[in-house]
Parts: C-alpha cells; sequence; structure tokens
C-alpha cells in the first residue's frame, strides 16, 4: 500500500531525466505558451497577459491536459493582480477565478489551482503579510511557481512508482496525451514511468492510440516521445483491442482529469474501452495522477462530463468527414469503474482495491 521509492531515488531520477520539451514558460509579466493546438506541423508560442486570455487558452485547447491546466491557471491568476489597493486586488482575482474555472469543467485540477491561489492571496492580506499590489503579485508568483515544482516533482515520484510495474521489454498502451505537454513540465503522468524507465536504458516502448477528434495522440503523444527517443506505435484507437488480444502490450497506463474517492477515474474519452478489454485480457490498468486530481467530495451523479462543438467530429482539421447535418454526440471524457482499475499511481504510492478505503489513506497523508 506505502510501497518505497526503491527502484531509484528522486534524485537519481531528476539526473536521469532531462526534459526537452517545455511547453510552458513565465515571463514576470506574461506567460508563454507551447501552441499545441498546432503540433506537430506548427511550433507557435502564445502570450498571454491577463486572465481573459489564459481562459480562452485553455478553452481552446492551446493548453490541455489537467496538470498543465492547472499549472496555467495558476498562473492565469497572477495575472489577474491588478488595481490601486488590496481589496481591488483581491476582488479582481475573484472575477478571474470564475471565469478561468468557466473554461473547462471536468478537470479538477483547474479549480483546485485557482482556489489555492486565491485562499494564500486572502490570508496574506488578512494577516497582513503583504502591503501593497505589487508584493501581492509577487507573492502569487512564488505561489505559482511552487505549483510547477510541486507537480514536477509528483511527476518524478509517480515515475518512480510506475517502474515497479515495468520491466525492460514491455510496452505500454495509453490513451490521449498524458506527458510532458499535458502537464507542462516536459515528464508527464502516464508517460513518467516510460520516460524514466528509457532514461535509465530499460527497453520499453509505447503504443499510442490516435485519440479522436483532436487526436492528441498521433499529434502529440507520438511526437514527445519521439522527440526523447522512445521506441512508439501509433494505432487507430479501433485497433486497442486487437493490440490486446495479440499480446502486444503488457500494461495500460492512462491520465486522468478527475478521480473520485471511490476510484472512479474521468480521462479522455476510450480509457473506459481500453479499461474493459485490459480486465477481460488479463491485463494490469493503471491510472496515474497527482493527488491534485483526485475529487474527494463529489460522486459519479455528480460530475459534468464536458461535451464538445459537433463540428470537431465531422470535421479533421478542417476537412469535412460526415454529413454537415448529422447529429454529433462529442464528449471528451468518459468514466471507468473502479472494478477494471488495477492501481492508481500517485505521488504518495499506488493505491490499490477496495479504493473506497484506500483513496482516503494515500490522498490525505
Amino acid at each position: 500500500m506505502f510501497p518505497l521509492l526503491s527502484v531509484v531515488t528522486l534524485e537519481e531520477a531528476k539526473n536521469a531525466f532531462k526534459p526537452k520539451l517545455k511547453p510552458i514558460e513565465w515571463k514576470k509579466d506574461s506567460l508563454l505558451l507551447l501552441d499545441q493546438s498546432l503540433l506537430p506541423f506548427q511550433t507557435v508560442w502564445v502570450k498571454l497577459t491577463d486572465p481573459e486570455g489564459v481562459a480562452s487558452s485553455i478553452k481552446n485547447m492551446q493548453v490541455r491536459g489537467a496538470p498543465a491546466i492547472g499549472i496555467t491557471a495558476s498562473y492565469g491568476m497572477v495575472l489577474s493582480v491588478r488595481g490601486d489597493n488590496l481589496d481591488e486586488a483581491i476582488s479582481s482575482m475573484r472575477k478571474a477565478k470564475a471565469v478561468l474555472d468557466s473554461a473547462r469543467p471536468t478537470a479538477v485540477n483547474l479549480s483546485w489551482a485557482t482556489s489555492r491561489m486565491l485562499e494564500k492571496a486572502n490570508l496574506a492580506v488578512e494577516q497582513g503579510e503583504v502591503k501593497d499590489v505589487n508584493e501581492l503579485r509577487e507573492l502569487m508568483e512564488r505561489e505559482a511557481n511552487s505549483v510547477f515544482e510541486e507537480e514536477l516533482e509528483a511527476e518524478l515520484k509517480m515515475g518512480i512508482y510506475g517502474l515497479e510495474k515495468i520491466n525492460s521489454g514491455d510496452a505500454v498502451l495509453t490513451q490521449c496525451n498524458a506527458g510532458g505537454l499535458a502537464t507542462g513540465t516536459g515528464l508527464g503522468t502516464a508517460l513518467a514511468p516510460v520516460k524514466l524507465a528509457h532514461a535509465l536504458g530499460m527497453d520499453v516502448s509505447v503504443f499510442a492510440p490516435e485519440t479522436r477528434p483532436w487526436l492528441q495522440g498521433s499529434r502529440l503523444t507520438v511526437y514527445e516521445l519521439m522527440t526523447d527517443g522512445v521506441k512508439t506505435t501509433l494505432i487507430t484507437d479501433t485497433a486497442v483491442g486487437l493490440v490486446m488480444y495479440k499480446g502486444m502490450v503488457q500494461s495500460v497506463m492512462v491520465g486522468a482529469d478527475r478521480i473520485l474517492s471511490d476510484g472512479h477515474v474521468y480521462n479522455k474519452i476510450g480509457t473506459f474501452k481500453e479499461a474493459v478489454i485490459a480486465h477481460e485480457m488479463g491485463i494490469p490498468f493503471f491510472a496515474l495522477a497527482p493527488t491534485s486530481t483526485f475529487d474527494m467530495k463529489n460522486r459519479v451523479e455528480d460530475v459534468k462530463i464536458e461535451e464538445r462543438d459537433p463540428n470537431e467530429v465531422r470535421y479533421i482539421r478542417g476537412v469535412p468527414v460526415a454529413p454537415a447535418e448529422v447529429e454529433v454526440y462529442n464528449p471528451v471524457f468518459d468514466v471507468t469503474p473502479p472494478k477494471y482499475v488495477t492501481g492508481i499511481i500517485t505521488e504518495n504510492g499506488i493505491i490499490y482495491p477496495p479504493f473506497e478505503k484506500n483513496v482516503r489513506k494515500i490522498v490525505e497523508r
């Protein structure tokens, strides 16, 4: 339940993995984002100077992935510290939180990050830790930097725990993009064990489904893993069953946008299918996520699954692939019931069933 970081130490992991992709950069008065909607065909950096622009970048998928959204939102809150006095600055931050939170309702890291920033600001003002708006902004900048650094350390720890589930020669099936592009750090959640294994000299590979309709698997996961030198095979979304049936993968590792206290895992659409097939084939299925991704309050019936523009399905990068008038159901996420989840890998350890009992032991440590 609480395994030690025995495969490699945290320091060894830090030294072994050197990220080649850094999709988020803070520049004191602005935030630079690598526009993931254009990868891998164009490398374009978006400069953001206000929380409204940050919210738009989240909504339009220029930045995506729960941890990366959380980091981005933290810096968006920094950009919201405006006004002639502290009362005006706090009011501006409250308004920014509402705008940012509405950008992607399913990813719990978003509201977690904005809440953390606002609570830190309120406490600092109440206790007299800051005397003016400039000091508050500096404090918020340090807090956003802490969100980033904590996320990177959490991913390194998840990667180390995940190494316990990988042997040299293994192939791992994933879903969507749960690498450094999705987390903003260059490492990732579901891809962290694979990247660390590769950096440590192990023979590992990945099967990446294309992930319709935004093709995050084919555009982002493949691009990211190839950049890091990890052997990668692209498959269609409809090939995951055959790949598992033929014994071509030894485990499934996916990220998560929200995990409930009873073990329900919300992740990119298509995850549920992988989990069910893996369960039937006797292949272990792991979700990897930092504890900030856990929703300890809501139940399944309370969670809204985001639906997006039908034209994302009717078209692929502007090219029509279906009748323009056809009705479309375009959910971004699905939910995997806990019976199909072998374990949940966090920075605090691996959580095994029964999840209703064991999640809190890890998350609330």
